[in-house]
């Protein structure tokens, strides 16, 4: 027998990751797919770049070939899908390609979203469809997919992404605040639903994000808001993702876990 220490093996290696909504470079899910990547998943990532389109910020200027090009160093193999969450087949579409890519999936970022701007007078029926389709059943319905493809091997994981609604008000946003506030009040319940099949369930809110959407003035606002003097990271959120997916959080699930640094959103 050699002498030496032996080489330490990744924590997700040989476990396929599946990552919704990593369409720009700076966004949350491209930090969460590169923080996956590091430690040894291979990745299924989809993206919707068309809504991206009709945001302020816009899409990604190098479109979603730069956000896989610099994917596909991270990890052994990358593969990618368009999916437009508004329609309800696409949770079911999504995971079978997957499926059919990698012959599994054991963990399930579900980083899809839609954002949706306006108060109470210009709320709409049409916008609150929208903001439920895409936020909500779409999430539900992946996690679905997920556990009935799921065998019971060890690390199953499923990870949401909720916003800060049940701390404070958002008062501007609320097809998306009331969207996302549903996967909070359901965690514990789908933990609970997948408990005996060995995965585990649970929610992020990472709290103000700079992810290139907001401006001087409110960028320097927001900032004097948390303890650092700065928003949060996409990366900040990710090591907490990172981390819920690996055997060290076997022991962790049905929570709903707020990563904002301190944020002080009543100062």
């Amino acid at each position: 027998m050699s002498g030496g220490a032996a080489p330490s093996r990744a924590p997700l290696a040989d476990r396929v990751a599946l990552v919704t909504g990593v369409s720009r470079r700076v966004g949350i899910g491209m930090a969460v797919a590169r923080r996956l990547a590091g430690l040894g998943a291979v990745l299924f990532v989809t993206s919707w770049t068309a809504h991206d389109r009709e945001q302020p910020w816009g899409a990604d200027p190098g479109g979603v070939d730069a956000v896989l090009d610099q994917l596909r160093p991270l990890a052994d193999r990358v593969e990618h899908l368009e999916a437009d969450f508004l329609d309800p087949q696409a949770p079911d579409r999504v995971m079978a390609a997957a499926v059919a890519a990698f012959g599994q999936v054991d963990l399930l970022v579900c980083n899809n979203a839609r954002s949706s701007e306006g108060g109470l007078e210009r709320l709409t029926a049409a916008e609150l469809d929208a903001s439920f389709a895409v936020n909500t059943r779409a999430v539900l319905l992946l996690v679905k997919a997920f556990v009935a493809q799921h065998d019971g091997r060890p690390g199953g994981r499923v990870v949401l992404f909720t916003s800060g609604q049940h701390l404070g008000p958002m008062s501007n946003e609320l097809a998306y605040a009331a969207s996302k506030g549903a996967l909070a009040e359901v965690t514990a319940s789908l933990a609970d639903a997948v408990a005996d099949r060995g995965i585990t369930v649970n929610a992020v809110n990472p709290g103000p994000t700079d992810t290139g959407y907001v401006g001087p003035e409110l960028r320097e606002q927001v900032a004097r808001m948390f303890p650092a003097g700065r928003w949060g990271e996409p990366d900040d959120a990710a090591r907490l993702v990172g981390w819920l997916c690996t055997d060290d959080a076997l022991w962790v699930t049905g929570q709903v876990i707020n990563s904002e640094g301190g944020f002080r959103r009543f100062r």
